[in-house]
């Protein structure tokens, strides 16, 4: 299976496994699940046919692990970051003692102001490396890495859970649980721009 055909199935399958599912007819149970054979009818209904053995394919070598089956294998869904409501029946687990987030530079000051927000999710996201943070960071520019001091926030009274394919969600993180790099821009600060030099000629 090319690579392409590849990231065109895991994004179509995003698409309607976490935010649209109704836009292929499709209808999600309250954990998220949908059977393989109606997603599979849905997908070729909607001009967009994939094979069982593509989507196995798909599902074994996704790099973030985006999609799970069932253990009877009968049923798919998306491991996390869903839009629609549902409900994936995770427990809470007790986290490391950081945990690290990805974002750009224009999202800093607000991230100061007002901590971490799911925005259109269920949850925050957090990674337990930072090179995971990096890789998410970097999708919309210069990636921003923060450390999230989540030993203090488990001991505040804020809940962790862990998905299926490694990443930990909880509901909001304030902003004193966040350590900021030193290079991440605060509020009203002016990027700095390197000096020209000059080169005066010499005296004759």
């Amino acid at each position: 299976m090319a690579s392409e055909r590849v990231v065109r199935v895991s994004k179509y399958l995003s698409q309607h496994l976490r935010h649209r599912p109704d836009r292929i007819g499709l209808t999600l149970d309250e954990g998220g699940w949908v059977d393989v054979s109606v997603l599979l009818a849905a997908c070729a209904a909607a001009g967009f046919p994939v094979t069982r053995a593509e989507l196995e394919h798909v599902v074994a070598v996704n790099d973030k692990q985006r999609f799970g089956f069932d253990e009877s294998g009968t049923r798919i869904r998306a491991n996390q970051g869903h839009t629609v409501p549902i409900d994936l029946g995770l427990a809470d687990v007790a986290p490391p003692s950081v945990l690290y987030h990805g974002t750009y530079e224009q999202a800093v000051p607000s991230i100061r102001d007002g901590g971490l927000s799911p925005m259109a999710r269920h949850d925050v996201h957090l990674s337990a490396d930072i090179e995971t943070a990096r890789r998410v960071g970097a999708r919309r520019g210069r990636p921003v890495i923060l450390t999230v001091d989540a030993a203090r926030m488990s001991a505040a009274g804020h809940a962790f859970r862990r998905s299926a394919n490694g990443v930990w969600l909880t509901a909001t993180v304030p902003p004193d649980f966040i350590t900021f790099p030193s290079t991440a821009s605060r509020p009203g600060a002016r990027p700095v721009r390197p000096r020209r030099c000059v080169r005066r000629p010499r005296g004759t």
